[in-house]
């Protein structure tokens, strides 16, 4: 327990965990209308100590960690297990598909800001070092978040061993330093009361929205908690808020209020002025480190994210690379990498300080935390039967400081806010049209293709040629004849000794054990039809799983085995299957997937292609 708790503290906590370095600034920045006086000091602070307790504390460890996929969280986990909990209801479902499948687009937004605001947040005490050094705060951003980028093909397995360490020296660093200026303006201890933090909302006027927006910056990063449950489980993740995160974040906002109060002139970076000239170095060296870590986390989640939208067939097949032998979890997705470090590289480049990026940084996390609640209400009510009352009371209270945030966050949206909307809009365009393609085009394959179980048992043995060794051929829609299996009759005018009809299903739950990888079904006529199960977490090795036929009576021998695969060319048409733009998109994206040999691991020396054209 102790092992996993110190490993999420280092990889859950990271991005919530570098939100000091920028959030007491944003508070109290001119756009915000917040003076900088004593009560307003208390109240800001008081409302920071209370939206970390009422959405962080019992939203996300009292109740979203209860929501458990089969071990998973985040938001494909969510979406999957309130999409289940609603199966009945088929178009309810598909709506809370698409809002799930929304909210995982919004994540990689949070994946290009949190990279570009903690490092450059955190260079920023260059500045502060010396104001000669101001000039070098981008270039050496950039040089940093170049490095994180170039070192995830090498995985985090080595790395991560030293994350959580740093994290707890970050965590402790920040407690304390916080704790030597609350001694010296205990004042800011009455910031404890909820009652300031109310008086503080009450009193803002026309500015509300806006003081809203830059608080919200302390919350970034909750979602971290339910996206990693599967990596360490409920318990520990607890542990470590309650334990260390909370503690430590709670006390360093209320020492920055406490410096501000001595020194109002500090408000130009209050997170650096807390240490004294002699600590500015080490602490500018350790928060450099911790917003590493904290890149380190967003850009791991974009890889998990992305793999499990692929395999829910929401996004096309990209290159995954196993960067473990050991740990299933640990994977670098090339693509997703370069494609996040030219978007990461772009917002530094545009925004150019980490109080321009703190616009934009916000609307999306909010938006992801609504989502969050909508969906968890259909879980709560419909697959934990609770009373109906309990979860409308329960999702009413959250959904109001969710729509409180997001609209904080809104006013922002010409400043910056449109930067992760328009991203997690065009991600999604993408998804649902790469979805939707799919189907047309298995409707196309179905619509031209023969039926399989005629054709196999119009097979004539006497005049069909056969020779040794086994044929697979994986295809996505197993009633119809494969078009690899087409082609070779009429071109090499032979039949394999066994002739397998291989389809992979992916399910909407993490994992599917082992005993319930395979079904083998025999045809007649020496062919075989077998389905390979796994869950959007497994990774899929078919010829692993195909070993397992051997206890249902099919011998698949992996050296005397050729895999015969089809590949479908696209051609769009004119007609009622989508506009004509998106199947020009489907196309290109068809065109550009990855294939099939590196996704389900198939050996490269065994496989022969066949192309054919389906019309959508």
């Amino acid at each position: 327990m102790s092992a996993l708790t110190l490993g999420a503290i280092g990889v859950v906590y990271g991005d919530i965990g570098t939100s000091p370095l920028y959030t007491i600034k944003e508070v109290f920045s001119p756009h915000t209308g917040v003076t900088l006086e004593q009560h307003n000091l208390i109240g800001a602070v008081s409302v920071i100590l209370w939206a970390l307790m009422l959405v962080v504390t019992l939203k996300y460890v009292v109740l979203i960690l209860r929501a458990d996929n089969h071990g998973e969280g985040g938001g494909l986990a969510l979406t999957a297990l309130a999409a289940a909990a609603v199966r009945s209801r088929p178009r309810l479902r598909t709506a809370l598909l698409l809002l799930g499948v929304f909210g995982a687009t919004l994540f990689y937004g949070d994946s290009v800001i949190t990279p570009a605001i903690s490092v450059l947040g955190a260079m920023e005490g260059l500045e502060i070092l010396t104001p000669a050094l101001k000039p070098f705060v981008v270039p050496v951003t950039l040089i940093v978040l170049v490095a994180v980028f170039l070192v995830q093909r090498y995985g985090t397995g080595f790395v991560g061993k030293f994350f959580g360490p740093i994290i707890v020296v970050w965590f402790v660093t920040l407690g304390v330093i916080g704790v030597v200026h609350i001694v010296q303006q205990p004042t800011i201890l009455q910031a404890v009361n909820p009652l300031h933090a109310w008086e503080f909302i009450s009193t803002r006027g026309l500015y509300l929205l806006a003081t809203l927006g830059a608080i919200v910056l302390a919350l970034t990063g909750a979602e971290a908690l339910y996206a990693d449950m599967g990596h360490f489980g409920a318990r520990p993740i607890r542990i470590a808020w309650t334990g260390l995160v909370l503690p430590s974040l709670a006390l360093n906002y209320l020492g920055q209020g406490a410096l501000l109060m001595g020194d109002p002139k500090a408000i130009e970076n209050p997170f650096y002025r807390l240490f004294p000239e002699s600590m500015l170095l080490p602490a500018l060296v350790l928060a450099t480190l911790a917003a590493i870590i904290a890149s380190q986390a967003v850009i791991s989640g974009a890889y998990s994210m992305t793999k499990q939208a692929i395999q829910l067939g929401f996004l096309p097949r990209m290159t995954v690379r196993y960067t473990s032998a050991r740990e299933a979890g640990q994977i670098y997705l090339p693509a997703v990498n370069w494609m996040l470090l030219v978007a990461v590289i772009a917002a530094v480049l545009h925004f150019g300080t980490s109080s321009a990026l703190a616009a934009a940084y916000g609307i999306a996390v909010t938006l992801t935390m609504m989502i969050t609640t909508v969906l968890t209400y259909f879980v709560v009510r419909d697959a934990w039967k609770l009373p109906t009352p309990l979860a409308l009371g329960a999702t009413a209270f959250f959904l109001a400081l969710d729509a409180l945030l997001v609209a904080g966050c809104a006013v922002k949206f010409f400043d910056g806010g449109w930067f992760p909307i328009v991203l997690g809009l065009a991600i999604f365009v993408g998804m649902t049209t790469w979805a939707r393609g799919r189907e047309l085009l298995m409707a196309g394959i179905r619509r031209d293709g023969l039926e399989l179980k005629p054709f196999i048992d119009s097979l004539d043995p006497q005049t069909v040629h056969r020779v040794e060794r086994t044929a697979v051929y994986p295809v996505a829609d197993p009633s119809t004849v494969p078009q690899a299996l087409l082609h070779n009759l009429k071109h090499n005018q032979v039949l394999h000794e066994r002739n397998v009809i291989l389809t992979v299903k992916f399910h909407d739950v993490p994992w599917v054990p082992m005993h319930d990888r395979i079904e083998v079904k025999p045809l007649g006529h020496s062919f075989w039809l077998v389905v390979l199960h796994f869950g959007f977490m497994n990774t899929p090795d078919v010829p692993k799983a195909l070993e397992l036929a051997g206890s249902q009576g099919l011998q698949i021998p992996a050296f005397e085995t050729t895999y015969f695969l089809s590949r479908e060319t696209v051609v769009p048409t004119h007609g009622a299957g989508m506009a004509a733009w998106r199947e020009g998109l489907f196309a290109a994206m068809s065109r550009n997937a990855g294939g099939v040999v590196e996704f389900f691991r198939l050996p490269d020396n065994a496989v022969v292609e066949l192309g054919t054209r389906v019309q959508i």
